[in-house]
């Protein structure tokens, strides 16, 4: 969907956690006064949060003088960040609050180091002493199922075994909604929700079941505003994606083309239709071009049409247009373009679903999905099977 500890993986919680709430400080913003035994001067301290596609971005750096940092600066809400030390190796992920707190950075093991002052840093600290138990319990587990391949069908502790890492599994499932249940007035409790819903299979219904059983003023904070959207998002990926998937009709669309006009899907399709998603600066997708130009003059005669959605539009393309037009013509791509030149945030890719390029789906006459993904040989023999 690579870091030490990373909140995006964790699918469990513990159960209630009880901190003293007259230990929080309300201020405009964040106050970190950390503590660096062993780290020299000069030594530069981050805290970074994780974009889109695992980029790291620095939220703001800190020096270390006297074994001694401070952070302080402000947040529109609570977030997860990771604390990083340019000598440390891994990185310490906490959570950000307009609140004061301390760190205690252990320069041998990144992940041992201590963040105190909250009650959101509490209910973490506790949440990953669970999940490095169930870690501990289902790698014991994992050596016994090993170790048990050799044992004969009617040893029982093979099936004893597999009934333990079975519990396991569902503990790792079911924790997270019965801390929820538990906290539900703690802000911890709607970041997790807020990766929860991020996760690989998400179940919507129950996470947001759990999001509404949380106390009122939690649910109309700031992080919650981000959850929610974030929610939203997560139900038309879903939706996307269950509309495109073998077997379904596919969603018409309509996008300009390189002149400038107006072309949909339906205006295009033929016996057989590719729609190729790709990108002047894709070279996965530029290397597979002259296999799909082959595959079109061969069977353009017999009913296949082409429609490609290109994804130029990134940041850093200064002349997108240009580039996407430059592209089509040294790839020698004679079929149909269309692009809104808004890279991923293309509303065509969202409603197909694309989270990378190159991307294609194949239909057949009637505009049913009948493959996906397909390249090099695989797509000329699924052509071939329609069209010869």
């Amino acid at each position: 969907m690579r870091h030490i500890i990373s909140f995006l993986v964790f699918t469990v919680l513990l159960t209630s956690c009880n901190t003293d709430k007259k230990t929080e400080v309300k201020q405009d913003g964040y106050r970190i006064e950390g503590s660096a035994p062993g780290v020299y001067n000069g030594i530069r301290v981050y805290l970074e949060t994780r974009a889109n596609r695992g980029r790291t971005v620095a939220l703001d750096t800190a020096i270390v003088m006297n074994e001694s940092f401070v952070f302080e600066g402000k947040v529109e809400s609570p977030i997860m960040v990771y604390l990083n030390v340019n000598s440390v190796r891994g990185s310490k992920p906490l959570i950000l609050e307009n609140k004061s707190m301390t760190a205690v950075i252990d320069k041998d093991q990144i992940t041992n180091s201590t963040i105190e002052g909250t009650e959101a840093n509490t209910a973490f600290k506790s949440y990953t002493e669970k999940i490095d138990e169930l870690s501990r319990e289902r790698l014991k587990l994992n050596g016994q199922l090993r170790a048990s391949q050799n044992n004969s069908d009617d040893d029982p502790k093979p099936t004893e075994a597999q009934s333990e890492m079975d519990k396991i599994n569902k503990a790792f499932e079911d924790l997270p909604f019965e801390y929820i249940e538990k906290n539900k007035d703690n802000v911890f409790s709607v970041i997790l929700l807020q990766n929860l819903i991020e996760g690989k299979s998400p179940n919507i219904s129950r996470i947001e079941s759990a999001f509404n059983s949380l106390n009122e003023d939690l649910k109309n904070s700031a992080a919650a505003s981000i959850f929610k959207t974030k929610l939203q998002v997560k139900k038309v990926e879903i939706e996307a994606l269950n509309a495109t998937q073998i077997g379904k009709v596919a969603p018409n669309f309509s996008a300009p083309t390189p002149e400038g006009k107006t072309l949909s899907l339906n205006e295009v399709k033929g016996k057989l239709t590719l729609i190729d998603f790709w990108a002047s600066w894709c070279k996965p997708c530029r290397r597979e071009n002259p296999n799909v130009v082959k595959v079109y003059n061969k069977y353009h005669d017999k009913g296949l049409e082409i429609i490609s959605v290109s994804l130029d539009g990134t940041r850093t393309q200064r002349e997108p247009k240009q580039a996407w037009i430059k592209a089509i013509e040294d790839d020698k791509l004679t079929w149909s373009h269309v692009s809104n030149l808004n890279y991923f945030d293309d509303p065509v890719a969202k409603m197909y679903n694309i989270t990378s390029i190159p991307a294609t789906f194949l239909l057949d006459e009637n505009g049913t999905i009948v493959a996906k993904n397909l390249r090099g040989d695989a797509l000329e023999q699924k052509v071939a099977e329609y069209l010869n």
